[in-house]
């Protein structure tokens, strides 16, 4: 018998132990490049956005075309040198490129590990806030698997990070990454926001859709900083007191925290590898993600890199009488 996907089911009672080989166990990219553009939510400007095929081991890598020289920025942790309300990657002549978040978060969701990036400006454009565009034109193009392995950061040992008020943690676990953040507002409509997440098995919509938010009464503070400038109620959620003023309201009862942990899986790719862990994060963000990734790599007992023949992940589902499991034969 010939199988599309090998699957052994192991039963006992009503739960089911699924192991299969997954797609996850090569590098991936892009069959074909693509093509978008929009404006920036700090500097308010125009960037076009060019996405193309990586070859295997390159990762992720900005370059910024509308320079000539040492214009290549590698999407890596060491290479934040900002963290201010978002994420900049700069190079070692000083270019950068910043707002890399979501587009970052949008191919670790799905599973591209190498690709160039070209952009003709700074900033990444902000679309609508959350990563959902960038999906849907992501999703456009096929998904090419490549030759080599993918490589994985395994969590061995806890490692915590504790700044003021600010935690984060990460404890072992074998078969994805799982993050559980809490968010705690004094604002009513914000409020103390929990969400917990695995990136392995479940449901992603309400996390790429969430859009990045800022309380009303900051945004003079944080435009005389120079930023936000391209802000609107097109590209982020804005509470006032105890209303959310955009049309619609929410996307989602959850959509504070849920974008956190958005923020927080884009940022984690610039590990520069998919992660195996359980993070559980209190009041996070751009700089303390970006610190904790920086003492992770400094306790090399605590961590292992590798690569798999083949990925066996185990998931335990409950079953009723209308459940099916289908094989392609």
């Amino acid at each position: 018998m010939l199988f599309s996907e090998t699957l052994v089911v192991l039963s006992t009672g009503l739960e089911l132990c699924i192991k299969h080989w997954m797609n996850e166990v090569y590098q991936q990219t892009l069959s074909d490049q693509l093509n978008f553009s929009g404006k920036g939510l700090h500097t308010g400007k125009i960037s076009n956005v060019k996405i193309l095929p990586g070859v295997e081991n390159q990762g992720i890598i900005f370059k910024r075309v509308d320079l000539e020289n040492n214009n290549l920025i590698k999407a890596n942790f060491s290479n934040v040198t900002s963290a201010k309300l978002c994420t900049t990657l700069e190079n070692e002549f000083g270019v950068q490129v910043s707002t890399v978040e979501h587009l970052l978060a949008s191919l670790y969701i799905i599973g591209i590990d190498n690709a160039v990036i070209e952009i003709d400006n700074v900033e990444v454009p902000i679309m609508d806030g959350s990563a959902k565009d960038f999906l849907e034109i992501l999703k456009k193009k096929e998904i090419k698997k490549l030759n080599a392995k993918r490589k994985y950061l395994k969590i061995l040992d806890k490692i915590e990070l504790v700044d003021g008020k600010r935690e984060i943690s990460i404890e072992p676990n074998e078969s994805a990454l799982e993050v559980n953040f809490q968010l705690n507002y004094k604002n009513n409509v914000i409020g103390n926001q929990k969400n917990c997440v695995n990136f392995q098995f479940d449901d992603l919509t309400d996390i790429y859709q969430s859009r990045t938010f800022c309380l009303f009464d900051d945004i003079e503070k944080i435009k005389k900083l120079g930023l936000a400038q391209g802000g609107s109620l097109d590209n982020a959620v804005v509470v006032k007191d105890d209303k959310v003023l955009n049309d619609g309201g929410l996307r989602n009862k959850k959509e504070f925290v849920n974008h956190k942990i958005l923020d927080l899986v884009g940022d984690f790719l610039l590990s520069g590898y998919r992660v195996l862990g359980k993070v559980n994060c209190y009041q996070g963000g751009h700089e303390l993600t970006n610190n904790f990734l920086r003492k992770i790599f400094s306790k090399k007992k605590s961590y292992e890199l590798f690569q798999h023949k083949d990925i066996i992940i185990s998931k335990k589902i409950n079953l009723n009488q209308s459940t099916k499991i289908a094989v392609n034969a």
